[in-house]
C-alpha cells in the first residue's frame, strides 16, 4: 500500500533510526541540524515529507552520477523486474551477458573478464583475492589515507587507523606508503609483492589528486617488479573526473579494476571487478572458486547496461570536465577571501574538496548548507574536508546555487567563531 507523505512523522523515523539502527549516526545527524526525513527526489533535488526541496551536492557519495531516479534507468529496472529479478543461477541470463558486454566495451587497456557484486568493498575483496591467487605472493602495498571499504580485506588495504583500530588484527600482509609519493613506494616495491591498490583520486582521504607522473611511475614499478596494479575507481569511475575512469588522465591502464557506485545508474546497488583475460585465467580453472548468491543479479545487471549506455549518451565525462574547472576556481577564490578557516580547495572534475583548517568548521559550514537547504559531507577519511560531488547533471545554474550556499555559510561559520 502507498503512504502518503502526509503520512509520516518525521519525529518517528528519527526515533526508529535511534532504537533500531544506530543511535551514534542519529546523534551526528541531529547535531548537523538534521532532523528531516526524506520523501522523493528526481534530478539533483530531493523533497521532504513536509515538501521542503533540497538540492543535492553529493550526489550518494557519487552513486548519483546521472542524477536520481533517471528515467532510462529506471524504466530498465521496471521491464526486468517484470522479466526476472533474480536468476536461476545455472541457465545463461541474458541481463547479466549484456551487461558485461557493455561495462567491457569502456573498460581501459585489455580489461575485459569482468566479476560482478553488491558492492564497492566485495569489488576490492575480489580483486585482492585475485592478485594473490594469480601472482602467488600474498603482500598488498596500500596508501595512508586510502578507502577501500569496511569488510575485512578491504579494511586492511584501508588507510585510516580509526576505522582499523577496533577490529585488529587485520588481514596479514598489508604495507601502507604515502600517497602520491613515489619514493616511499619504490621503497617498499620488491619482487615479493603481489599488487598496489591505489585510488587513481582518493576521494575519502580528502579528494588528494597525485602528482601527473605518479600512476605511469607505479604502473612501471609494478611491471619491474612483476606485481599487478589494481585501481579502485570506485568513486572516481564512470565520468566523476572528466574522463571514464580518472587513470585515463595518466596514460595508465590497470591490471585489476575495482568499481561500484555509479555502475547502478542510482537504481540498483551493483560492483564489479575486472581484470585480463590473461590474468583472468586462474579464476577458471575452478569457476566456483569465487562466487556471490546475488552479486550480479538481473535487476542490477539491467540498471548497469541503462546506466552505462546514458553516461555515454549524455557524455558525462565531457560534463564533468566542463563544470568543474569553473567550480574549482570559484572555491580557490573563496579560499582566498577566506584563508584563516579554508586551508585548501583541490580536486578533478566534480570531485572537489574544500579543507577547512578544523573538523569542528567543516562540520558547522555543512550544518549551514543544510540550513540553505544543500546537501553536502565531509570526507570519511578526512573530516576537515567538505567535498562537492554532485550529479555530473547538474545543471550551471543549480551547481552555482551551491556554491552560494556554501559561501554564505563560510561567512555564517566565521560569524559564529567571531563570538566565541
Amino acid at each position: 500500500m502507498t503512504r502518503t507523505p502526509e503520512e509520516v512523522d518525521p519525529a518517528e523515523v528519527v526515533s526508529r533510526y535511534d532504537r533500531f539502527l544506530n543511535s551514534g549516526l542519529t546523534s551526528l545527524h541531529r547535531f548537523m541540524g538534521i532532523e528531516a526525513a526524506e520523501w522523493k527526489a528526481e534530478g539533483s533535488y530531493l523533497w521532504d515529507t513536509e515538501g521542503n526541496q533540497y538540492l543535492d551536492l553529493l550526489a550518494g557519495f557519487g552513486t548519483l552520477s546521472l542524477g536520481h531516479r533517471p528515467a532510462a534507468v529506471v524504466e530498465a529496472v521496471k521491464a526486468q523486474l517484470d522479466l526476472m529479478p533474480l536468476a536461476s543461477r545455472l541457465l545463461f541470463n541474458p541481463a547479466v551477458a549484456e551487461a558485461a558486454a557493455e561495462l567491457a566495451s569502456v573498460l581501459p587497456g585489455e580489461l575485459q573478464k569482468i566479476f560482478f557484486c553488491n558492492s564497492g568493498t566485495e569489488a576490492v575483496e575480489g580483486a585482492l583475492k585475485l592478485a594473490r591467487l594469480y601472482t602467488g605472493k600474498s603482500i598488498i602495498v596500500a596508501t595512508e589515507n586510502a578507502f577501500h571499504g569496511k569488510t575485512l580485506g578491504a579494511l586492511s588495504a584501508s588507510g585510516r587507523e580509526a576505522y582499523k583500530k577496533p577490529f585488529c588484527p587485520l588481514v596479514a600482509d598489508f604495507v601502507h606508503v604515502p600517497f602520491g609519493d613515489v619514493r616511499s613506494l619504490e621503497a617498499v616495491m620488491r619482487p615479493e609483492v603481489a599488487a598496489f591498490i591505489v585510488e587513481p583520486v582518493q576521494g575519502e582521504g580528502g579528494v588528494n589528486v597525485p602528482p601527473d607522473d605518479y600512476l605511469p611511475k607505479a604502473r612501471a614499478l609494478c611491471d619491474h617488479n612483476e606485481a599487478l596494479l589494481i585501481l579502485d575507481e570506485v568513486q572516481t569511475g564512470f565520468g566523476r573526473t572528466g574522463r571514464m575512469f580518472a587513470c585515463e588522465h595518466s596514460g595508465v591502464a590497470p591490471d585489476i579494476i575495482t568499481l561500484a557506485k555509479a555502475l547502478g545508474g542510482g537504481v540498483m546497488p551493483i560492483g564489479a571487478f575486472a581484470s585480463t583475460p590473461a590474468i583472468w585465467k586462474v579464476m577458471e580453472k575452478d569457476p566456483y572458486l569465487h562466487t556471490s548468491t546475488l552479486g550480479g543479479n538481473p535487476l542490477a545487471c539491467a540498471a548497469a547496461t541503462a546506466a552505462i549506455r546514458e553516461i555515454k549518451r549524455l557524455d558525462l565525462p565531457a560534463r564533468a570536465a566542463a563544470l568543474g574547472p569553473g567550480a574549482l576556481a570559484r572555491l580557490r577564490a573563496l579560499q582566498a577571501e577566506n584563508g584563516d578557516i579554508i586551508a585548501d580547495v583541490r580536486g578533478r572534475g566534480l570531485l572537489i574538496g574544500v579543507e577547512f583548517t578544523d573538523s569542528d568548521i567543516a562540520g558547522l559550514v555543512i550544518a549551514g548548507m543544510i540550513q540553505r537547504r544543500v546537501i553536502a559531507a565531509y570526507a570519511l577519511n578526512s573530516p576537515g574536508v567538505v567535498r562537492i560531488e554532485p550529479a555530473l547533471t547538474i545543471s550551471r545554474e543549480d551547481l552555482d546555487r551551491g556554491l552560494d550556499a556554501l559561501a554564505e555559510s563560510v561567512a555564517q561559520t566565521k560569524a559564529i567563531l567571531a563570538q566565541l
